[in-house]
């Protein structure tokens, strides 16, 4: 199996090597000197190759294929013997009649290295038949049925394979398996297979090799590393690994030092394993000239390889065409030329070769040449096959003939065509590189780039098409080729052409981490930070860029930033001077469009030329000379007329008339504008802008892009018609216009959403719904699953939105960024639709996925596709905040503290999850770390209202009430009216024992305003101080007032219920009181008016109308409080299961917990009382729980004085006052406790405090 699949690899001199340790491992075997021999010959030796090949001919079972390799060197030898052959043939052919299935075997074998597979097919169908299907003969035929490129004969190749293996593992059975999966693209089989093949048989080095080619075709780098220093343990020089490591350092790192370096190791091994292999070498260097860039130090190493196959084979074309190129990616044209011709006259028919002269020729100008080649190979290229080489050339040819534009472009999308489908099936690895050819590419880009505007779009503008063009091959070469900065640059480029700033500055970063000397990128960054207004940076990147490359100076593009940093700090006269500069480069008038410097053509494009002078007009207008303005604009219109330029210059003079307040004559400029002329669309866009900012006239607006659309009909403009439409507020025209648009290019996908979406904003639902369900079935729009599963959701059909995401999911796993970032949002969409479901386990379950599948994206985005890494980064964040929240639900607070930090990880400023895990370390009673986040955030946020509530309530926990009321007064000063505020203040200072401070705060709000005393917000806030003062009846008049108010209409209908239940204050279910007051608590006046608070209370629950689970559980607990209030034993002990229920769904539920312990005490069963309030008080306070667990205190405190444990209830009480300090029952009995101790003078002191906070009201205090 090893000899064979060298032989099939063409490593010539492994094979001749193998056999030599096989014969000296097992003794002179002749299939071992068979195939000693024929390495020699296919290496070149062909003389010792005969010398072998005779020595074994009289060998029964390789006499047979001797004999044909015997002839087959004769023929190769420079002055072959005829009569010797003849023999041999006759011999043969006598043979053949009586060969045995040996020799039938090795003679198919021999025929198939060769490549002469219908020969080889005949003999392996007789030996089979002879040996009555030998498993040797089903395995060589099932490889011969692989490797002859038909799909009916691939089809039985596994058949033939999976018989074989029945009779237990063979290697070259399996490896044939392996190969028949990678045929058919399923390479995870591939991989199993393999890895079966390394468990059976763990020396077997081609395995290892397999192995890695196929973790590479299946994107994953890391693990493709990882073998080959595997292999390189195992077998130091192995070619296969240094080479796959080489391209790593190259093509994923971007790393050229490393590159170089394993690439020299490999040219080293090349000569000590294969010296005359001319093959290998040409082979080996061709990826990495295709990847790196035209970057020297690799160029050199490549040049190396092929020279080294020339010489060997000095009479091959190919060789000498590959050279040509070589040279052309070292920028030597003459030299490339040369090497075209020696293949042209090697070999007169070669295609490639010619291709490659006139490539040489459009460089050095030579346009009728190359025209007239060009012309004789497209007639033949009916019979050559379609090469997108030469459709980039007539593109290139049409170009510099300044053809028109839209013939180039048709000429360029053409070349794209025929290259992507060129690469259709090829796995990513080797020959996926030097097919793909990024290097290619990038020129094809580059010339794409010529015809984009000079500019970057305005916001809200769509793009050139030509630039989402641009941008999708691009990120096809970055997703292979991460290392190549050229195309990270060019992304960058497009990107900050299209508008997209943020994109463009994350790749740019990208670029110079990697390459901080990379002039075009500072000087890139420099615009895309003035586009930021970034003036700062801005002039840091142009220095940069200065130190970098000194000759920028000639260039205009510096001199034009410079001018407008300049007009961004308002030196304008700065600015004139620096662009009058400018305006006299060599190189800015039209003839001469070369400066001599260093013997280097600055080529100044003129789209830069126009951007001088149209800043310059700018300038002098801003500056208040608009005669200067005027004079440099007739300049312009005067250098640029009749150039494709003209367009820019006619569209600033109309800026210039509007800026001069002449509407009319801006209108008039435009009009005359022709569609033939390339910024027609711009000029359309800025009349319709006109006819919209300054005549108010939403008809004429939407008349130019129908007008534009007549004129260019496209699926571009279509898009920026029904753009329009969807501006002036007519989605149902929109629509229409959409949908023509989608005709035209049904493959895209932002077309297919706007239907969607302007559908949805026509309110029509159900037709949204079916055109999203036609779109998802039709396969082609898959992305928009999304929008349907989203517009569901908003509908409330959530089964329906759960099934389409579902079937969205159900797919075989993928390794493609772009379906891994799909089936993320999917995750947290499906996610948020199970919590609207009440399904949190799975919305768990959903984000965990969600969360995995990111970590994966952002590792690879960081590499593949830069301007995605803020965005996902911000989804990574969100997940984890949105697991955090459910944690912090299911009060699994140690979880949601690790996964808000995680969300802080991924986006250092997300002021929510700051926000969040404050709480959180609030909620934990870790002060400190709420304090420190608190801070933070109110350093990115000083008015941060939540942060300013939250430091005040650390305050209020470290009982430092006056820094807590500072911070209160702090956001109240600033927004008196603010009553969520003002409500927490007044909680503050009761806490602190300060209520008789409130009113000042009540009187600066209704100084506020005068719609203060009808604002919903007031009224709690007053309802709120009247019922902490003892005020029951005032207090509910003013929650009345409150009552029907969204925002604070709940909280006021459950104060109200409070008071109704317990008006004044009582412990429900404590006897300490109790006994104190029997006669008034059993007259028939107290009973009746319970029963008519109970019965209002319970009126008021049915206007509650909770959104969340908690609010359904509040809900729950309230209602049996109403049953409870009642004191009927039947009401009280429903009430007692409900609340046994909710705590055991969820355990430390506080309200339940008082519940269960109240009604326990109605009930008389002290003793469980007194277990569940002990379970209260060992729990850790919390703000939200606050008054539940000041009532729990108080009755187990309750509980401890009537059995005279004074000492612990004492404990308890000092507990309810540190935490309020207004706790009226708290000092009440305190004072009962000191009056039974008979410590009379501290009994006194607690019942007057008692007396101050119940207000003067309760008589028996008093």
């Amino acid at each position: 199996a090893l000899l064979n699949y060298y032989c099939q690899e063409g490593y010539f001199h492994h094979v001749r090597a193998a056999a030599d340790e096989a014969l000296g491992r097992l003794g002179s075997d002749p299939v071992f000197v068979f195939y000693r021999a024929y390495g020699a010959l296919r290496a070149g030796d062909i003389q010792e190759g005969i010398r072998q090949l005779e020595s074994i001919k009289n060998k029964q079972e390789v006499s047979l294929c001797t004999m044909m390799a015997l002839i087959y060197a004769h023929k190769k030898s420079p002055n072959p013997d005829r009569d010797a052959i003849l023999e041999l043939d006759a011999k043969m052919k006598e043979q053949r009649k009586t060969a045995g299935q040996q020799a039938l075997y090795f003679a198919g074998l021999f025929l198939w290295h060769l490549g002469r597979e219908d020969k080889a097919r005949e003999y392996v169908d007789r030996m089979i038949k002879v040996s009555g299907g030998g498993k040797e003969g089903l395995i060589l035929k099932a490889w011969l049925d692989l490797t002859c490129g038909k799909e009916t004969h691939i089809k039985k190749a596994v058949k033939y394979f999976d018989e074989a293996l029945q009779e237990g593992n063979d290697v070259f059975a399996l490896l044939g398996k392996a190969q028949y999966f990678e045929v058919r693209q399923n390479y995870s089989g591939a991989l199993e297979t393999v890895n079966q093949i390394i468990a059976n048989f763990p020396n077997f080095i081609p395995a290892f090799i397999k192995k890695m080619k196929l973790q590479l075709a299946l994107q994953d780098w890391e693990q493709a590393v990882e073998t080959a220093h595997r292999l390189l343990q195992k077998d130091a020089l192995n070619l296969e690994a240094i080479r796959m490591e080489a391209l790593h350092y190259l093509c994923r790192e971007g790393n050229i030092s490393e590159a170089s370096a394993r690439l020299g190791d490999l040219i080293k091994a090349l000569d000590r394993l294969e010296p005359r292999n001319s093959q290998l070498f040409c082979k080996m260097a061709l990826a990495f000239s295709r990847t790196c860039g035209r970057n020297q130090l690799i160029l050199q190493h490549t040049q190396t390889l092929v020279e080294r196959a020339s010489d060997l084979a000095s009479d091959n074309a190919e060789f000498a065409t590959e050279l040509g190129y070589q040279m052309i990616l070292q920028g030597k044209v003459k030299e490339a030329s040369k090497w075209y011709k020696t293949a042209m006259t090697l070999d007169e028919t070669s295609v490639s070769a010619l291709t490659g002269i006139i490539r040489c020729q459009l460089i050095q100008g030579q346009l009728e040449d190359a025209e007239q080649q060009l012309e004789f190979l497209n007639e033949i290229q009916q019979s050559i096959g379609k090469s997108g080489e030469l459709s980039f050339l007539r593109a290139v040819l049409a170009m510099k003939k300044h053809k028109r534009q839209e013939e180039v472009l048709a000429l360029l999308n053409d070349v794209l065509d025929t290259h992507f489908s060129s690469l259709h099936g090829f796995p990513l690895g080797v020959e996926y590189f030097e097919k793909l050819n990024p290097d290619f590419l990038l020129e094809i880009i580059k010339e794409y780039l010529n015809f984009c505007p000079a500019q970057p779009a305005s916001p809200g503008q769509s793009p050139s098409p030509i630039l989402k063009h641009c941008g999708s091959v691009l990120e096809t070469v970055v997703k292979t080729v991460p290392g190549l900065q050229q195309a990270v640059f060019l992304i960058a480029k497009v990107k900050y052409l299209s508008g997209d700033i943020e994109a463009a500055h994350s790749h740019l970063r990208y670029c110079l981490e990697r390459n901080p000397s990379y002039a075009d990128a500072h000087l890139l960054m420099a615009q895309v930070y003035l586009a930021q207004n970034n003036i700062k940076l801005c002039s840091q990147s142009l220095e940069l860029c200065l130190s970098y490359n000194f000759e920028v100076r000639e260039h205009p593009v510096y001199h034009l930033i410079k001018a407008q940093t300049q007009k961004k700090m308002g030196e304008l006269s700065e600015a004139i001077k620096t662009l009058q500069m400018a305006k006299n480069l060599p190189g800015m008038r039209r003839p001469a469009a070369s400066s001599k410097t260093k013997g280097k053509r600055i080529e100044i494009d003129a789209s830069d030329r126009v951007s001088v002078f149209l800043e310059l007009v700018e300038a002098h207008r801003l500056n208040g000379e608009p005669h200067e303005a005027a004079i440099i604009l007739q300049d312009a219109i005067n250098e640029f007329s009749g150039t494709p330029e003209e367009l820019r210059v006619v569209i600033a003079n109309a800026d210039l008339a509007i800026a001069q307040g002449d509407v009319e004559q801006a209108l008039t400029m435009l009009r005359n504008i022709t569609p033939e002329q390339p910024y027609f669309v711009q000029a359309k866009e800025k009349m319709a802008d006109i006819y919209l900012q300054y005549r108010k006239d939403k008809k004429l607006y939407a008349g130019c892009y129908r007008d534009l659309v007549e004129k260019l009909p496209s699926a571009h403009t279509f898009l920026l018609l029904g753009d329009a439409y969807m501006n002036i507020q007519e989605p149902d025209e929109a629509i229409e216009v959409y949908e023509q648009a989608l005709k035209k290019n049904p493959k895209d996908p932002a077309l297919a959403s706007k239907i969607g979406k302007a559908l949805i904003k026509t309110h029509n639902y159900s037709k949204a719904i079916s055109y999203y369900e036609a779109a998802v079935r039709s396969g082609q729009q898959n992305f928009l699953c999304y929008d349907l599963a989203e517009l569901l959701m908003k509908l409330k059909q959530y089964e329906k939105a759960e099934n389409v995401l579902q079937q969205a999911l159900g797919h075989e796993p993928v390794n493609e960024l772009s379906s891994l970032m799909e089936d993320g949002r999917y995750q947290v969409l499906l996610a948020k639709i199970y919590s609207k479901m009440e399904k949190i386990d799975e919305a768990i379950v959903s984000l965990q996925q969600a969360r995995e599948l990111q970590a994966r994206v952002l590792k690879r985005a960081q590499i593949e596709q830069l301007d995605a890494v803020p965005a996902q980064k911000q989804l990574a964040a969100e997940i984890c905040a949105e697991i955090a929240k459910h944690s912090t639900a299911q009060r699994n607070y140690e979880k949601a503290i690790k996964f808000y930090k995680e969300a802080l990880v991924h986006c250092e400023t997300d002021n929510k999850a700051m926000l969040e895990l404050a709480r959180l370390y609030l909620a934990q009673d870790d002060t400190d770390a709420c304090q420190h986040q608190c801070s933070l955030l109110l350093k990115n946020d000083q008015d941060n209202e939540a942060a300013t509530m939250m430091m005040a309530d650390l305050m209020f926990r470290k009982q430092d009430y006056e820094q807590a009321v500072f911070h209160f007064q702090q956001l109240l000063e600033r927004k008196p009216d603010n009553y969520a505020t003002l409500s927490r203040l007044i909680d503050l200072l009761r806490r602190a024992g300060k209520l008789e401070e409130v009113p000042r705060f009540l009187l600066m709000a209704e100084k506020h305003s005068s719609r203060t005393k009808l604002e919903p917000g007031f009224h709690y806030c007053k309802g709120l101080y009247l019922w902490y003062t003892g005020e029951p009846n005032d207090a509910l008049r003013h929650f009345n007032k409150a009552r029907k108010d969204s925002d604070w209409g709940q909280n006021a209908v459950y104060n109200m219920i409070e008071i109704c239940l317990n008006p004044d204050n009582e412990t429900v279910g404590g006897e300490v009181f109790e006994n104190l007051d029997a006669d008034i608590g059993n007259s028939t006046e107290k009973q009746e008016s319970v029963q008519l608070a109970v019965r209002t209370a319970e009126n008021l629950l049915k206007e509650l109308k909770p959104q969340t689970i908690q609010g359904h559980i509040q809900l729950r607990i309230m209602e049996n409080y109403c049953l409870m209030a009642t004191k009927q034993k039947s009401s009280v002990e429903r009430a007692l299961n409900t609340f046994t229920e909710i705590v055991v769904v969820e355990k430390d539920h506080i309200p339940a917990l008082l519940g269960m312990a109240t009604a326990y005490m109605i009930l008389k069963q002290t003793p469980r009382a007194r277990s569940q309030l002990k379970r209260i008080s060992k729990m850790s306070w919390n703000p939200i729980d606050a008054e539940e667990f000041e009532k729990s205190w108080l009755l187990l405190a309750d509980i401890y004085i009537q059995s005279a444990k004074y000492d612990m209830a004492g404990e308890l009480l000092k507990r309810c006052l540190r935490h309020n300090r207004s706790c009226c029952k708290a000092y009440e009995y305190m004072g009962y406790i000191m009056e039974k101790e008979q410590a009379y003078k501290d009994a006194a002191i607690n019942y007057e405090m008692a007396w101050k906070y119940g207000n003067q009201t309760n008589p028996t205090i008093g």
